[in-house]
């Protein structure tokens, strides 16, 4: 488990690098939240059922367009949490039983897309979405920086718990 104090840095070096986002420079706001994807699962628990085997590679899976490039590729090279090695894969559907922790939803039909894993212990993570239901967490802009928020319950919901850490950094909990 990643100690608080690091923790705090990285998300002080990304939110200061995702102030180009508000001035449109989208390449690196997604590179910042292609970094928070992987910086995640440290401090998500899954349900023991939601890996094949203890090695098993972590999954984080890309559904819709892919706006992060190669930047979440490199960001996850060579990268492992708790002995599971991580891989990013691209997925045309979404259905229950997919194999993957973290689903990064974008597009048009996230809310279709985002029930067909609702109850799966599957982490989700969209882009802000207004009026409409968005991931466990949610990537939101603040102050030209990138931040997220959470949706505990939805987690809970799923079988995954969220270390409290996790919670004390993102803008919003919904419990």
């Amino acid at each position: 488990m990643a100690h608080l104090g690091t923790w705090i840095a990285l998300l002080a070096s990304l939110t200061a690098a995702g102030s180009g986002a508000a001035r449109g420079a989208q390449p690196i706001e997604y590179a910042v939240k292609a970094s928070y994807l992987y910086k995640f699962a440290p401090f998500v628990q899954w349900p023991s059922t939601a890996f094949e085997t203890p090695t098993a590679p972590l999954s984080i899976c890309i559904a819709g367009s892919d706006p992060f490039g190669p930047a979440l590729g490199e960001a996850v090279r060579g990268q492992r949490v708790s002995g599971h090695p991580i891989v990013v894969r691209h997925v045309e559907t979404v259905r229950p039983g997919l194999a993957c922790q973290i689903l990064f939803v974008s597009g048009e039909g996230a809310g279709e897309t985002l029930q067909a894993v609702a109850h799966e212990p599957v982490l989700t993570v969209t882009d802000h979405i207004r009026g409409g239901a968005g991931g466990m967490i949610q990537f939101v802009m603040v102050a030209g920086r990138v931040r997220f928020s959470i949706d505990q319950a939805a987690a809970q919901g799923s079988g995954i718990a969220i270390s409290s850490k996790l919670l004390g950094l993102a803008v919003s909990v919904n419990r």
